[in-house]
C-alpha cells in the first residue's frame, strides 16, 4: 500500500502488546489509525503515548466491545465513510472457566471469530469505498492444534477445553481469512484479505484476566517461560505489518525461524485445515446466521 496519503486505519484491541507496536510503527509512517478497544482508559493512555512518539501521523480511539454484536454493530455505524487498512488484531486467550459473550456465544470463538467476522462485514463499504483496501487478520500457530471444528458444540457447551477453543478459534481467523479472499476474488471487489501470527511473543493475552490470566498458576507459568522462548512484542507486530503493506491475496505470514515462533517475518504454513474450502464454506454461512451479518458482494 502506498503511503503518499495518509491512510485510514482501524485496529481493534491496539492498546497493549503486538497491537500497540503495530499502530505505533503505522502512526510513524503517517497513518491515521483508530484504536478500537473495549477499555477507552486504556485505548486513549495508549494514543497519548503514541502521539507522543509519532508526530508523524496521528491517533484516536473508539470504543469496541467484539463481545457483544451491540457494540460491534454501534461501532461500525460511526466509522468513517472511507477506511484503507482493517486489522482484526483482538482477541481473549484461553480462559480457565467457560465464559460467554453477551450473545451467549462461547468467549473465545465468539471474540476472537464472530466479532471480527462482524465487524469486516458491518466495515465492507466503508472498505469498498477506500478502492484498494486490506483487510489483515491475525490468527496464530495454535491453528494448527485445533480439531476439526464441531459444528455440533461450536460454543463448548459439552466440554470445555481452554487450549482447545482457541485454537479453534484461530483455526477459524484463518478460514475466514481465505475464504474472504476467494468471495472478494469472485465478486471483484478490489480488497486484499490477508492473515498473520505474531509467532510466540510477550502479550497481555497471557496476563489479561479475561483469559489465561484467570488462572494464576498458569499466568505465572507463562510468565516464566516466555522469557526464554518468546519474542518481544514488537517483534510480535512485524508480521502484521508485513502482511499490511506486502502481503498477497489469501496470504499468510509470520516469523520464520525456530519454527515460525521467532524472526524475520515471511510465508507462514498454513495447515491442512485452513485450506479445507468446503469447511471454510461451512464456518462461513454459520457465522452468518449467528451474527446475522450477511456479506453484500454485489
Amino acid at each position: 500500500m502506498s503511503n503518499n496519503k495518509q491512510r485510514r486505519v482501524i485496529l481493534t484491541g491496539g492498546n497493549t502488546g503486538i497491537g500497540y507496536f503495530t499502530a505505533l510503527e503505522l502512526v510513524k509512517q503517517g497513518d491515521h489509525v483508530t484504536l478500537a478497544c473495549r477499555n477507552l482508559d486504556k485505548a486513549n493512555a495508549a494514543a497519548q503515548k503514541i502521539a507522543a512518539e509519532a508526530p508523524e501521523g496521528t491517533v484516536d480511539t473508539a470504543h469496541l466491545d467484539l463481545a457483544d454484536l451491540g457494540s460491534v454493530r454501534s461501532f461500525a455505524e460511526s466509522a468513517p465513510d472511507t477506511i484503507d487498512a482493517l486489522i482484526n488484531n483482538a482477541g481473549v486467550m484461553m480462559p480457565a472457566k467457560r465464559a460467554e459473550t453477551a450473545d451467549g456465544f462461547e468467549l473465545q470463538f465468539g471474540t476472537n471469530h464472530l466479532g471480527h467476522f462482524a465487524l469486516t462485514g458491518h466495515l465492507l463499504p466503508n472498505l469498498r469505498a477506500a478502492g484498494n483496501a486490506r483487510v489483515v487478520t491475525v490468527s496464530s500457530v495454535a491453528h494448527k492444534q485445533a480439531p476439526k471444528l464441531n459444528f455440533d458444540d461450536l460454543q463448548a457447551t459439552h466440554g470445555y477445553n481452554p487450549q482447545r477453543m482457541y485454537a479453534n478459534s484461530k483455526l477459524a481467523n484463518l478460514l475466514f481469512a481465505l475464504e474472504l479472499q476467494r468471495r472478494l476474488d469472485k465478486a471483484g471487489v478490489p480488497i486484499i484479505s490477508t492473515a498473520a501470527h505474531p509467532g510466540i511473543s510477550e502479550t497481555a493475552l497471557y496476563t489479561s484476566p479475561d483469559g489465561l490470566g484467570s488462572s494464576r498458576i498458569m499466568s505465572f507459568a507463562a510468565s516464566i517461560g516466555l522469557k526464554f522462548i518468546s519474542q518481544s512484542a514488537k517483534a510480535g507486530a512485524l508480521p502484521t505489518l508485513y502482511a499490511l503493506e506486502s502481503g498477497g491475496p489469501g496470504s499468510y505470514t509470520g516469523p520464520k525461524s525456530l519454527f515460525e515462533s521467532r524472526g524475520a517475518p515471511g510465508p507462514a504454513k498454513i495447515s491442512d485445515k485452513a485450506q479445507d474450502k468446503e469447511l471454510a464454506e461451512k464456518l462461513w454461512a454459520v457465522s452468518e446466521n449467528l451474527t446475522g451479518v450477511v456479506y453484500d458482494l454485489g
